[in-house]
């Protein structure tokens, strides 16, 4: 694509030179009678630069929420309408829970006669134990009598059994504690759930941020899954891009990447930033052979969310030929430059590619080695004399 790129703009060039030669013989004359001007010059260099590819995106919000429903009841109130502010833990929206607080008390009465019952089991079984030392009481002294001939074997048969019954009473008793233990744990349980279930009525902002959207209004009836409103923070914004699976060797987490957002959504003008890549998709999609990057992008007042914006992600290494951007002389959709050529200046139609660090990339029109004239002075006409009057290292200025 590149080279077809070349082979276009040199014909062009062709062209056009032709024309532009054929002209200045008309009136070769007119620049020689003129002064030789002093200019500054610069040398056409190849360099070693990244390539630079392009992905499009939407700029999502870090971190989004939408809140729904966790229960079916009608909608009382929608506090907050889309563009306001809110902080964590604000109340949204409220649904009706007059039946899911008759519920909570239900299970809170139902607590609190467990913790009754308990209590009354807990009794019977001091109860219980307090008769059972009189019986082991009553059975050691009986025992004691019958060893003496001194009880007869009904008295004996009689104090062995009431032991037993009184042991048994006490087992009775540890038994319906537990058994009150467990009715009361069970009924806290199911109380802590009604209220649970009660405060799914009230919807609150996880997360201080920004309100984008209202979907239900009061009255409405809401369903468990039901979205209610959407939420984003605006503390930090990312770019998600889709790059090919081609290019894949060439994302990697914590690159750098020149974003370009949408002038219409910044306000008029286009907004030129620089990101991070934080995040690069691990699956690639199979219908568009392409997978997920995510760009952070710093804070900045005209970010919101849905603009479309363009990322510029660094690639392989290529060499192209650069010269300064204040070399470069701009005449309508025409750029020339002006080359020295045996102390004369001469204008030469020039195609141009990206702009970078190292200056303007120039596809056709020049060679490595030409000396051309930074920011040529006005009136500069072509085949003028000229005099070297200092040599720019400045590979960074404005293009006239």
């Amino acid at each position: 694509m590149r080279a077809h790129q070349r082979i276009t703009s040199a014909i062009g060039i062709v062209g056009l030179v032709a024309v532009q030669l054929a002209c200045g013989r008309a009136h070769e004359a007119v620049p020689e009678q003129r002064p030789a001007r002093d200019v500054s010059v610069a040398t056409a260099t190849s360099v070693s630069q990244p390539a630079l590819f392009e992905a499009g995106g939407v700029v999502q919000a870090r971190t989004t929420a939408t809140l729904v429903a966790r229960i079916m009841a009608s909608v009382r109130e929608v506090r907050v309408r889309p563009g306001d502010r809110v902080r964590a833990g604000q109340v949204l929206v409220v649904l009706d829970d007059r039946d899911l607080a008759a519920g909570a008390r239900m299970a809170q009465s139902s607590a609190s006669a467990a913790s009754q019952g308990l209590v009354a089991a807990t009794s019977e079984r001091d109860a219980a134990g307090a008769a059972l030392v009189l019986a082991r009481a009553s059975h050691d002294r009986v025992s004691g009598l019958y060893a003496k001939k001194s009880a007869t074997s009904q008295e004996m048969d009689e104090a062995v059994a009431a032991l037993r019954a009184a042991e048994s009473r006490v087992a009775s008793a540890d038994a319906r504690v537990k058994q009150a233990e467990a009715a009361g744990m069970s009924a806290s349980a199911a109380g802590d759930a009604a209220s649970v279930t009660a405060s799914f009525a009230v919807i609150a902002a996880p997360f201080a941020g920004v309100v984008t959207e209202k979907l239900v209004d009061p009255g409405n009836m809401a369903a468990p899954g039901t979205p209610l409103v959407r939420l984003e923070d605006t503390g930090g914004f990312r770019l998600e891009v889709r790059v090919d699976e081609s290019r894949a060797q060439h994302v990697r987490t914590g690159d750098r990447a020149e974003v370009v957002l949408d002038g219409a959504a910044a306000g008029g003008d286009a907004l030129r930033t620089a990101g991070e890549i934080v995040e690069v998709g691990r699956a690639i999609d199979a219908d568009s052979r392409a997978f997920l990057v995510k760009i952070a992008l710093p804070e900045s007042e005209g970010l919101r969310s849905g603009m479309f914006g363009r990322a510029l992600i660094r690639g392989p290494e290529r060499r192209l030929l650069t010269i300064p951007r204040a070399a470069v002389v701009r005449s309508g959709q025409l750029t020339s430059v002006f080359v020295i050529e045996k102390d004369r200046a001469r204008l030469r139609l020039v195609s141009l590619g990206e702009t970078g660090e190292a200056g303007v990339e120039v596809l056709a029109g020049l060679s490595h080695g030409e000396t051309v004239v930074v920011n040529p002075p006005p009136g500069l006409v072509d085949g003028q004399p000229v005099r070297v009057s200092g040599r720019s290292a400045e590979t960074r200025g404005d293009a006239r």
